[in-house]
């Protein structure tokens, strides 16, 4: 939305921030941030995005009246929204084909309206407003934020704004600092993008540039006058361009003079180098359009400009100009010139020269040199060769060396070992895997990152990309000396093998580098394979060693490529205590994704971690037996908690009678027990049949009770199992028995912590369900904390505290608290929200803070009736349901609910279309919507229009008593409309609603015995009631104790009655 987005995204014309948008990938990332930022903004900002933009932000819109159903007064073709400044203008409004939006509100709502179209409405806002920030904030603003710049202090920036503009300044700071943070994120994620579309590099650029310096010098071999950056300042990537022109590729503007032309600005891009629009220096913002071709290095754009260079450039011998003896020149690949069929040019066989010769020599790199080299990043990241060149070739074979030392290795350690040696490539073979290819990096330098796409394990299932250090400076000695170590491992006898594992453990295993060392020389094929041998002692230094560096992802998924799960699993069934817990603990770490949890239970490893939990925990004194099996337990518990991620592995760990020896060990007193107890326990949870059994073991005890820890780990966890068990009454009957209510609202206080916050506010809803909780709750005064939390709060926290406050607001008094405290706002403010979850506890949350008079004077006033009809248009059955009982209060307890209904365009007409829903729940809703609606009679008549009456009729058969209830109720109530009773009949409702009358729910009698009443007015009608014997269960109704079922059953027979004697007189007189 601002400078730096406009200079990111790629436009048709050469000055950004004018034409149109290209139709490229990156923008279409771009643009769905964009989206995504905007159609969050309301619930995550509500202050600011009530702000009134000083400009209004206008363009070619494809929406049209039509699609304004609710917020909106339409006359014609035009549209205004209800919401006005303080000067009474719309801060929306249609004039097709334009719209005008002057609130970041507006803006929301109107993206949520273009439904499928919304990107292109994105599109079209940025391509026809230029300079949305001045639009927003205003101009005078936006050149205080000028003369200050973007990075003044905040608190000097508001003080100086409030001088300048008043009481509006510190929203307007806010929303500049939304704006320039989401600036930041678009250009973080445009520089990922185009890593992945490098051709040249910082580093291939520089290294050219210095070789054509060579030829700037006065002499026979000058062929250029002189060679420059525009810029002296490098950036730590080795970039010179500015961050918002390296979002584009850019990496550095050169001047070049050449002897017989005249001077050429020059950019150098990922993409190849091109002439430019005259950059001579830093800063200047005109010039960055290319005006040539796409060069694949200088020497070719120099060639093609200049003939002077291009004869006497082909007679210079590149070989022989060498740069000073204290560098190393590292070959940089141009793009394959022979895969697009044209002849390798003389320059490149040249340069290879200089890199066969500069390899050969291979001349370290002294601190202070000011070079960075790195190979070509398509081979790098092709991972198809070694940067090196062919360092491979001057090196013996390793494979061969490597099956013989494991021929060694299995002879010296004893008849124990197996044939079965993983297959092993040569180091050098592997991509990625020689430290010979890294770049050399000078002393304090920043390795480059910003063409590498770094990342995290984000996703436990996704593969993870590899990151390695950038050169052999940056990697330590322990790299090395580990390398030494593995070497001496697959050859040595046993002896030697135990003093090297030993030897090996006293490094820092956890640090990344020592992990990978031991991989890329093949130590891991070792370290498995001694597993499958007899040697105690061998096994556990390779499970220590394992169970450290099977931290790491890339790790541990060789590790089960190599089969190396089903030796550890196999090693459970050891007598050797030491070993089953070496084992236990570091399945516990290689079983973080789906393929190794699915190993170890094919493998019979769940039943085999089962029995490593049977020890006796609680014992005062242990003895070092009973300690030792104590730790196995633990390291089970470990490995369980791992596994139990999976659906399968849960039902196995239930089976394998798990449950009461986690039940057991969760009286442990120790914290480092406790935690993979519990956290097991809460991750099997989700499963019906461990509730019923935590509850039935007395394991909520427990639970409560370290509820009171001091460590946040372990009340995070036994949050969440309480919330997940709570859904049953018994449950919740037994936390509030074991006084675990209180350390809950305790909880509520850590508010750093998101995931502990989201446990407890999650137990304290589930909790919250039964009454006599909510009652506990008020009085440690949870109702304040909860509304407290509706702001800043992740999804995750919200979802809870909105269910949590939807059955607060139950009790009447805690109505008018919420209002109070101010929380009525804040769950309007919500229903603007995607979050299917979270829209589902607004509504209800909502609907029963509505049943107060003055809470809904509140809502209706936000907007919030327009707010929850608007969700009836949402995918989800269980958000429109949600919605429309929470639309049943709001219409009973409007001032003037009939003109308020008639308000909302196309209101009615959307409700009588979700009759059409498959859902009961949708319908039973809905239906009880329409009984709210059809009390007013220009709105029945409207019902009646849109033809609510045959789909009414179409519902009767069901055998839903929640559904019949309240289609009973609506079927009664649309009656009161012109010939509605007739149709009823007609459309045969009137039969199925006589079989309503044998269900055993009280209230599905009283609302059907009123809906006979009103159809009973029909003649036709009373003849098909009679026929079907209504008129015996009625007469039982009539004496029910409630006087409304009394008079309505007792009307209906009076009606039947009536006709019947009017039919007998008429054959008595006629």
């Amino acid at each position: 939305m601002g400078v730096s987005l406009s200079r990111a995204a790629q436009w048709t014309t050469a000055s950004s921030g004018t034409g149109k948008l290209e139709l490229t990938a990156m923008n279409e990332s771009l643009l769905k941030e964009i989206l995504h930022f905007v159609e969050q903004f309301s619930s995550q900002h509500p202050q600011e995005a009530e702000h009134v933009f000083a400009e209004p932000l206008q363009w070619s819109t494809t929406l049209v009246a039509s699609d304004f159903k609710t917020d909106y007064d339409i006359s014609d073709s035009n549209v205004q929204s209800h919401e006005k400044d303080s000067e009474g203008a719309p801060l929306l409004q249609l004039s097709p084909p334009n719209v005008y939006v002057r609130s970041f509100s507006q803006l929301s709502k109107l993206v949520l309206l273009a439904d499928d179209k919304k990107l292109e409405e994105v599109r079209a806002c940025l391509e026809e407003n230029e300079g949305p920030v001045v639009k927003i904030l205003g101009p005078s603003f936006a050149s205080i934020l000028e003369e200050d710049g973007t990075h003044t202090d905040v608190l000097s920036l508001v003080r100086k704004v409030k001088e300048d503009q008043g009481k509006d300044s510190e929203v307007k700071v806010k929303l500049f600092l939304l704006l320039q943070n989401m600036d930041n994120q678009l250009l973080s994620k445009c520089l990922k993008e185009i890593s992945e579309q490098v051709k040249l590099d910082p580093t291939a650029v520089k290294k050219e540039l210095e070789l054509l310096k060579q030829f700037c010098s006065e002499g026979e071999n000058r062929v250029l006058k002189s060679v420059r950056y525009t810029s002296d300042y490098e950036f730590s990537n080795g970039c010179r361009a500015p961050p918002w022109r390296q979002v584009l590729g850019e990496i550095c503007y050169l001047v070049i003079e050449p002897l017989d032309t005249e001077t050429l600005y020059i950019t150098c891009s990922t993409a190849g180098v091109f002439l430019n629009g005259c950059i001579k220096q830093e800063g200047e913002e005109r010039g960055y359009g290319r005006t040539s071709d796409i060069y694949e290095d200088l020497v070719t754009l120099l060639k093609s400009r200049s003939a002077h260079f291009s004869e006497n450039i082909n007679k210079q011998d590149f070989a022989v100009q060498e740069l000073p003896s204290t560098q190393e020149i590292q070959h940089v690949e141009s793009v394959d010139a022979e895969e697009q069929g044209q002849p390798q040019r003389s320059y490149e066989q040249q340069e290879k020269n200089v890199h066969e010769k500069a390899r050969q020599q291979h001349t370290p790199n002294k601190a202070g040199g000011e070079k960075k080299y790195e190979p070509c990043p398509r081979w790098k990241n092709l991972r198809l060769m070694s940067p090196c060149g062919k360092t491979e070739e001057k090196k013996p074979s390793k494979s061969s060396g490597k099956e013989k030392s494991a021929e060694v290795q299995k002879k010296k350690l004893g008849p124990g070992a197996k044939t079965k040696m993983k297959a092993e490539f040569s180091v050098s073979s592997l991509p990625g895997r020689l430290s010979s290819q890294k770049i050399k990096t000078p002393a304090g330098a920043v390795p480059v990152d910003t063409f590498s796409e770094s990342s995290s394990e984000s996703e436990e299932e996704e593969e993870q990309p590899e990151r390695r250090p950038e050169s052999n400076t940056d990697l330590p000695s322990e790299y090395w000396q580990i390398q030494k170590l593995v070497k001496y491992l697959k050859g040595g006898d046993q002896t030697a093998t135990v003093l090297t594992l030993c030897a090996m453990m006293d490094f820092n295993l956890m640090q990344e580098t020592c992990q990978l060392a031991i991989r890329d020389v093949g130590g891991l094929e070792v370290l498995i394979n001694l597993l499958d041998t007899d040697e105690v002692k061998c096994k556990i230094g390779s499970l220590k060693i394992l169970r450290k560096i099977s931290h790491n992802v890339q790790i541990r998924r060789t590790i089960v490529d190599m089969g190396g799960l089903q030796s550890i699993v196999k090693i459970l069934d050891s007598p050797v205590k030491d070993l089953k817990a070496l084992a236990a603990e570091t399945i516990a770490n290689v079983a973080r994704f789906r393929r190794a949890r699915r190993t170890v239970r094919q493998y019979g490893g769940i039943k085999k971690l089962v029995k490593l939990l049977d020890c006796v925990p609680n014992l005062a004194n242990l003895t070092a037996n009973q300690e030792k099996d104590v730790e196995v337990a633990r390291c089970g518990a470990l490995a369980l908690w791992s596994c139990s991620k999976s659906t399968k592995n849960k039902e196995a760990i239930r089976k394998a009678g798990g449950i009461p020896l986690l039940g057991c060990l969760l009286k442990s007193p120790h914290e480092n027990m406790l935690i993979p107890v519990v956290g097991t326990l809460q991750e099997c949870a989700s499963e019906e049949s461990y509730r019923i059994a935590i509850q039935s073991e007395g394991m909520i005890k427990d639970l409560v009770k370290n509820l009171s820890s001091d460590n946040d780990e372990l009340q995070m966890h036994c949050a969440s199992a309480i919330f997940k068990c709570a859904e049953d009454k018994q449950t919740r009957d037994l936390v509030r028995k074991y006084k675990g209510l209180q350390p809950l609202v305790s909880l509520l206080s850590k508010a750093d912590n998101k995931q502990l916050l989201a446990a407890a506010t999650g137990a304290i809803w589930k909790c919250s369900i039964s009454m006599e909780n909510v009652a506990k709750f008020q009085e440690y005064k949870a109702l304040e904390t909860l509304v407290g939390l509706l702001m800043d709060q992740p999804e995750e926290v919200l979802v809870n505290v909105v269910g949590a406050l939807g059955e607060f607001a139950q009790i009447p008094t805690n109505k008018a608290t919420i209002r109070k405290c101010g929380g009525i706002k804040s769950l309007v403010n919500l229903l603007t929200g995607t979050n299917q979850a979270l829209l589902v506890n607004v509504t209800k949350a909502v609907g029963a803070c509505a049943t107060d008079m003055d809470n809904m004077a509140i809502i209706d006033q936000l907007d919030g009736v327009r707010l929850v009809w608007s969700l009836l248009k949402n995918s989800s059955a269980d958000v429109q349901s949600s919605a429309a009982w929470a639309l049943c209060p709001c219409i009973k307890n409007a001032k003037d609910a009939g003109e308020m209904v008639r308000s909302l365009v196309g209101g009615l007409e959307l409700i009588v279309n979700l009759l059409k829903s498959t859902s009961n729940e949708v319908l039973a809703s809905i239906c009880a919507v329409i009984a709210k609606i059809a009390k007013d009679k220009e709105n029945l008549a409207v019902l009646t229009d849109h033809g609510v009456v045959p789909l009414l009729a179409k519902l009767t058969n069901t055998t839903d008593d929640r559904l019949r209830r309240h289609l009973a109720e609506a079927i009664g109530h649309c009656c009161m409309w012109g010939s509605n009773r007739a149709s009823f009949g007609d459309a045969g409702a009137v039969a199925p609603l006589v079989r309503y009358l044998k269900s055993k729910d009280k209230a599905v009698h009283q609302s059907t015995a009123m809906a006979l009443y009103h159809l009973s007015k029909d003649p036709n009608n009373c003849i098909t009631m009679h026929g079907k014997g209504v008129v015996k269960p009625l007469i039982h109704i009539m004496g029910s104790d409630e006087e409304m079922l009394q008079e309505a059953a007792a009307g209906c027979v009076r009606n039947i009655r009536l006709l019947a004697l009017a039919n007998r007189n008429a054959q008595l007189f006629y």
